[in-house]
């Protein structure tokens, strides 16, 4: 990443007003994600699944057997199924596999487990289709696709192929270092931010509640699971830790760590080369578990 990309990307992120209201937070959220270019290929069809708002998102030749149910982030607050195809569109693209991407409820007026739970129940009506899924999601997107492969397990059902996380957010006691020692890097949050999405979403339930946080789960028999990260931010020890514990559970796990980088870079597609660069490792992840198609 040469200095111009990342001046530029630390240029297009700010961190925001804090005890803004949730609908103050999700204008300038939108006004920054909701609305950018997916490409002239990419189709976006409104749906329901298991009652759950979401949108199909068809990419021209992404006509595989596989699917990828994608979980946007923005704190449990702020983000939406359109914001999430930003990053579910090139995956499509670069795996030849449609995708869902899910507006599940949001916090604070639908706080923990909402968000699971809607999630659940669309991962289960797609799996009665009998197409097999992967699950992918950033920050707490990511972290919601954790506690719902441990919602699904619960369950006795089946676990989806594979999984990617980007900046996952999977502690919600922000116990990581980072949360503090790289709060002055992230151009984009503090723990202070975190931690007010945090109170929204938990609404006073238990932090440590393993839906809620990931990271303290049993990960056992957990699908193969791909994270990455920029050393920019205050989810790296989150990152981090969650590779450790999901190795000691005998986990297929892979890590990326992209020095420099800012939270879910992967959105710097056309700014910064690891962006590309960690999308194509992201579908060549998921190609080697899906059955796709013919790769952009």
């Amino acid at each position: 990443m040469s200095q111009e990309q990342r001046a530029a990307a630390r240029s297009m992120m700010s961190k925001g007003e804090l005890g803004r209201t949730a609908d103050a937070e999700r204008a300038a959220y939108d006004a920054l994600f909701a609305e950018r270019p997916l490409g002239d290929d990419v189709t976006l069809t409104p749906r329901s699944i298991a009652g759950v708002p979401a949108l199909d998102v068809q990419v021209a030749g992404a006509d595989g057997d596989g699917l990828i149910l994608y979980l946007h982030g923005g704190g449990y607050v702020v983000g939406s199924a359109r914001t999430g195809a930003n990053l579910a569109a090139p995956l499509a693209r670069r795996t030849g596999v449609p995708a869902v991407s899910l507006d599940y409820r949001r916090a604070p007026e639908d706080p923990f487990p909402a968000a699971v739970e809607d999630a659940l129940a669309a991962y289960k009506e797609l799996l009665a289709g009998g197409r097999p899924i992967a699950l992918a999601g950033e920050s707490a997107g990511g972290g919601l696709v954790l506690a719902t492969i441990l919602a699904a397990r619960r369950e006795g059902l089946p676990l989806p192929a594979a999984a990617v996380v980007f900046s996952p957010l999977v502690d919600l006691t922000l116990s990581g270092e980072s949360m503090d020692t790289r709060g002055d890097f992230d151009p984009l949050f503090s723990r202070d931010h975190i931690a007010e999405y945090a109170a929204h979403y938990l609404a006073g339930h238990d932090a440590r509640d393993e839906l809620g946080s990931p990271l303290f789960a049993d990960l056992t028999g957990l699908p193969p699971l791909l994270i990455q990260v920029g050393s920019a931010e205050v989810v790296l020890d989150d990152a981090l830790r969650l590779a450790t514990r999901a190795a000691r559970y005998d986990v297929d796990v892979s890590l990326d760590v992209v020095a420099g980088a800012p939270h879910v870079f992967q959105y710097m597609v056309g700014v910064m080369d690891e962006a590309d660069e960690a999308l194509d490792r992201a579908a060549a992840f998921l190609g080697l578990r899906l059955p796709v198609g013919a790769v952009a």
